[in-house]
C-alpha cells in the first residue's frame, strides 16, 4: 500500500463518487512578488544539495516509507517483462509472438523495458551527459530557465497542491519541455548552456517520437484493432509529447524522504531513460513494492492512465515511486505523451463487448486535475472507474 503525506489511498480502490471534481481544489501556491525570492524557491532542491543543509520539514514523511520493511534488507528486483522493438516493428514471424508478450506484459504489469529501440546507446549517453552539463551551471545561469510560479514548462520544482491536504514535497528538481509538435515549443525555457543541449534534446525527441509512434501502433495490433492508429490519432490531434529531466540528489534519510510520491502517470504512455548507474525507480505489484532494475540501454515503458481507460483495463497503468540514494544523486529522462486540453476520454468501443462490459466512465483531459489527483495518491483510472 503506498504512503502518502498523512492519508492513504489504496490506489486501485473505488473512490467516492464526492472526490470526481476534484480540480476545484487545486490551489497554486503564492510567494512574494520579487524575482530573489521566487528563484530561491524554485532552486531550492539544487541549493540544498550542493550546500549540504538539513531538510526542511516540508520534504520529510512523519513514518518510514516502508513501515513494514526491514531497513537492512533491500526490496527485490522486479522481474520486468523485456521487449524487443526490432520485433515488433520489423514483420517476422516472430513478430506475433512479441506483440502477445507486449499485451500479456501491459495487462499485468503495466510497464516493460524494451530493447533494441534503435535510439544509438551514444544518444542516450549524450542526453545524460548535456543534463549534468546543465546541472553544474552556477545557479543565476539555471535559473535564466526557470519556470512560471503557476507554469509547467522550464526549470525548477512542482509548485502545485492541494489546499485540502498537507503534501510533502518531492525532493526532486526537474526541468520540463515540450518537444512535440514542435510549433508548441516554448524555446525561452530550453537551455543554452550546455551550448548543444538543444541539439540533443531535438535528435533525442525525434528518435523517441519515432519510437512512441511505433510503440502505440503496436499496442493497438496487439489488442487485435483493425486501425492501429487508433491510440495514436489522441496524439496527434491536439496532443503533444514533452520530455522530463530529473534530478534526484542524494539523500541522507532515504527512509523518510521520496524523489516522487506513489503516483501512476497522466499520460497515455511515458518512456524512461534511466540513471546508468543508480537505481530508485520502484513499482507497486501485488501490494508489493519492487525495485525496477537498470538494463543497459533499455528504455522503461509505462502505460498511462488515458492509455488504461482507452484499452478499457486491458492495459494497466502502474503505481510506481522514486526513492533516493543516501550517496550519490541521481537523474532520469522521461518522453512522455498526453492529449489535448479538454479531449474526452473514454474506452474504445471496439474494446468493450458482452464479454468485457465499459469499465470507465468518460472523463475531461485536464492538467491542473492530473496534478491534484498526483498529489491526493488518486488514481484518474480508479475516479473514472464505474
Amino acid at each position: 500500500m503506498p504512503y502518502t503525506s498523512g492519508f492513504v489511498i489504496h490506489p486501485f480502490a473505488p473512490l467516492p463518487e464526492f472526490q470526481l471534481p476534484l480540480a476545484v481544489h487545486i490551489v497554486h501556491l503564492s510567494f512574494p512578488n520579487t524575482s530573489s525570492a521566487i528563484a530561491k524557491t524554485m532552486d531550492s532542491v539544487h541549493e540544498i544539495a550542493i550546500t549540504g543543509q538539513n531538510l526542511p520539514a516540508k520534504y520529510i514523511y512523519t513514518d518510514s516509507i516502508n513501515p513494514s520493511q526491514d531497513p537492512s534488507i533491500p526490496l527485490p528486483l522486479l522481474e520486468i517483462p523485456v521487449i524487443d522493438f526490432n520485433r515488433l516493428a520489423t514483420p517476422s514471424i516472430g513478430t506475433g509472438e512479441e506483440l502477445e508478450r507486449l499485451r500479456s506484459a501491459l495487462s499485468s504489469y503495466g510497464c516493460v523495458m524494451v530493447t533494441n529501440h534503435r535510439v544509438a546507446s551514444s544518444l542516450m549517453d549524450r542526453v545524460r551527459l548535456v543534463f549534468k552539463q546543465f546541472l553544474a551551471l552556477p545557479m543565476e545561469e539555471r535559473l535564466k530557465w526557470q519556470k512560471e510560479v503557476d507554469g509547467f514548462d522550464g526549470y525548477g520544482s512542482d509548485m502545485i497542491v492541494t489546499k485540502d491536504v498537507a503534501v510533502v514535497h518531492d525532493f526532486t528538481a526537474r526541468l520540463r519541455l515540450i518537444t512535440w509538435p514542435e510549433d508548441r515549443r516554448q524555446m525561452k525555457y530550453w537551455p543554452e548552456k550546455p551550448h548543444d543541449f538543444r541539439e540533443v534534446l531535438d535528435e533525442y525527441s525525434s528518435k523517441l517520437r519515432v519510437l512512441h509512434d511505433a510503440t502505440l501502433k503496436a499496442m493497438a495490433r496487439s489488442l487485435n484493432l483493425e486501425d492501429d492508429s487508433t491510440f495514436l490519432k489522441v496524439i496527434r490531434e491536439g496532443g503533444t509529447i514533452s520530455s522530463r529531466f530529473n534530478f534526484y540528489p542524494p539523500c541522507p534519510t532515504p527512509d523518510r524522504v521520496l524523489g516522487l510520491k506513489p503516483h501512476s502517470d497522466g499520460t497515455v504512455i511515458t518512456f524512461v531513460l534511466q540513471d546508468r548507474e543508480v537505481e530508485g525507480l520502484q513499482v507497486l505489484k501485488d501490494e508489493q513494492w519492487f525495485r525496477v532494475p537498470i538494463v543497459a540501454d533499455g528504455l522503461v515503458l509505462n502505460v498511462g492512465d488515458q492509455l488504461e481507460i482507452m484499452s478499457n483495463g486491458e492495459f494497466k497503468s502502474p503505481v510506481h515511486r522514486v526513492v533516493l540514494n543516501p550517496k550519490r544523486e541521481r537523474i532520469s529522462v522521461v518522453i512522455a505523451s498526453f492529449p489535448q486540453e479538454g479531449r474526452q476520454i473514454e474506452p474504445l468501443e471496439d474494446l468493450v463487448s458482452g464479454e468485457r462490459p465499459r469499465l470507465y466512465r468518460q472523463v475531461k483531459y485536464s492538467v491542473v486535475a492530473q496534478v491534484g489527483y498526483y498529489h491526493s495518491g488518486m488514481r484518474l483510472a480508479d475516479v473514472a472507474r464505474i
